[in-house]
């Protein structure tokens, strides 16, 4: 399309738009002078497929991929490039790829190599793929890296594998073995100039499977760990900042009396001063809450009930400045809006609504300040990626393990996005970090999970407004936008870009207050 038929259709699209003024659609009112959080970033992870994606394939796919999840530079129409990511998740590996078979994790691509060998010995060039996926981050600006540990490794494990052996809630970790653990992690955190250090996920779950590494522990274990780890830190002069929660499922983090006895109630267990376990107070502690958004998301009631309760636990328990960071999705529960579960790859619009109404309540009733995707790229035949991976024959990805593409793929392949990239993109590209959402204060439209969403945010450095707006319906929706108490120096007119089935993230056109939501879409409205 060349320039002048292009601005014709920004023209038409225009006119399209203010049609609307001779409709009386339903009003959507925020107010500037209700500032709500302030927010950190988006973000996703390099688990498992970076490892190998990163070292091996060619180096303009690798960049062309490193584009789609980094980039906040757009084309020559003005659509973004990539969705401009702000925090990047880095697995801090265990050595299961060095064990083997004897390090408990069957995948080879579920395995990691690790810094640290058996006999004591650095090796600053192991996790190669990660590394340079990494460095791709930070090339194309990625404000913060948080490195997250997900088990010790296998050689400071109890029964030397990089998961458990049996069902049991105490960490497979040597007695004698936090301080080194502790000690390693801080030694990564300097090396690699971490922001943030995760040093626990989900604890909660008991890792005797041996289709991935993990360890659970008590919380009292969680706050031994997390205690070696500040003076490691400290003594290492590393500027990494300890992040912990990663809540297999976010009602962990604030009821008690579950199925997970001495791994629940953590906020006032274990970051409420009062609590039995407490880490308040230490000096490398981020003051952050993180959780998963997993199996909390159906029915819907349940959904904003959970956010509502976690939200009121935190504020009610801990000092003002503590905020909550979702830091791992992707759909598993088998409901009506996504009924195979986490099984089958869709890179279309259902799942990709799915999972942009969950960031919407994550960040409208959880007051989420971080949110972050399970992992940016996937080979498997589930809904865990961003990118999907494949050898060109198999575009469904592997189901069992041992297709052709499992060994194929480690030198090379093809690269899919999804909807769900550019769905996280409404967000990650155009939320920066910084931002304030502030509140929507009418009912014009309904806050309707199954019909129209809508959050807003306000950047007071570029005097720009941010709404983005999920229509979960096929019907089209007419909304008439208006923001109270917004400063003169605000700009009034908006930049809309949508993903739907026929767009991934695309300049539309620029409107007034009056606009479109297309039936299943995401739309962000900017304000130019």
């Amino acid at each position: 399309m060349n320039n002048f038929l292009y601005k014709a259709f920004l023209s038409i699209f225009m006119m399209s738009a203010q049609s609307l003024h001779a409709q009386n659609p339903p009003k959507v009112t925020f107010d500037y002078n209700a500032p709500q959080q302030t927010i950190h970033s988006f973000g996703a992870s390099d688990c498992w497929r970076t490892q190998y994606i990163g070292e091996n394939w060619p180096e303009q796919k690798r960049n062309q991929i490193a584009d789609l999840l980094f980039s906040s530079e757009t084309d020559e129409w003005g659509n973004p490039k990539g969705i401009g990511l702000s925090l990047w998740r880095f697995n801090i590996g265990s050595g299961s790829h060095e064990a083997g078979e004897q390090g408990g994790v069957q995948s080879e691509w579920r395995r990691t190599e690790c810094f640290l060998g058996k006999n004591g010995d650095w090796d600053w060039n192991k996790q190669k793929g990660q590394r340079w996926m990494l460095q791709a981050a930070r090339d194309r600006g990625v404000r913060y890296v948080l490195g997250f540990s997900i088990t010790a490794p296998y050689f400071m494990t109890k029964n030397g594998m990089a998961r458990a052996s049996e069902k049991t809630p105490y960490a497979n970790l040597k007695e004698d073995y936090y301080d080194d653990y502790a000690l390693f992690m801080a030694e990564v955190a300097k090396k690699l100039n971490f922001d943030y250090i995760s040093p626990v996920n989900e604890p909660q779950w008991e890792w005797v499977g041996s289709n991935q590494e993990g360890m659970q522990a008590t919380n009292e274990e969680c706050s031994r760990l997390i205690r070696y780890l500040d003076k490691a830190l400290i003594t290492n002069k590393a500027k990494a900042k300890i992040v912990f929660g990663e809540a297999g499922d976010i009602r962990y983090l604030y009821r008690n009396s579950t199925d997970k006895p001495k791994r629940d109630n953590q906020i006032k267990e274990m970051f409420s001063k009062q609590g039995k376990h407490s880490i308040h107070g230490l000096s490398t502690l981020e003051p952050v809450v993180s959780g998963h958004s997993y199996w909390s998301t159906w029915p819907i009631d349940t959904m904003i009930t959970t956010r509502k309760q976690l939200h009121e636990a935190i504020a009610c328990e801990l000092p003002d400045n503590y905020n909550y960071w979702q830091t791992e999705y992707c759909p598993m529960e088998k409901n009506s809006d996504n009924p195979n579960g986490g099984s089958g790859r869709d890179t279309g619009m259902n799942t990709a609504l799915y999972i942009a109404r969950v960031i919407h309540y994550d960040l409208t009733v959880a007051h989420a300040t971080s949110w972050q995707f399970w992992t940016a790229l996937s080979e498997w035949n589930y809904k865990d990626g961003l990118i999907f991976i494949d050898d060109g024959v198999l575009s469904s990805g592997a189901r069992s393990g041992n297709e052709k593409m499992i060994e194929s793929c480690k030198l090379d392949g093809e690269f899919r996005t999804s909807k769900t990239l550019w769905a996280l993109g409404n967000y990650s590209f155009f939320v920066r970090p910084g931002m304030v959402r502030i509140s929507q204060i009418n009912n014009g439209i309904s806050q309707n999970a199954a019909d129209l969403m809508a959050s807003a945010y306000v950047d007071n450095l570029t005097k720009k407004v941010v709404v983005v707006l999920i229509n979960y319906s096929d019907k089209n929706k007419a909304v008439d936008l208006t923001v109270e108490n917004l400063p003169k120096s605000f700009h009034s007119r908006f930049a809309l870009y949508e993903t739907s089935s026929r767009s991934d993230l695309q300049l539309k056109g620029w409107v007034g207050s009056r606009f479109s939501v297309p039936s299943r879409s995401v739309v962000t409205l900017v304000s130019m």
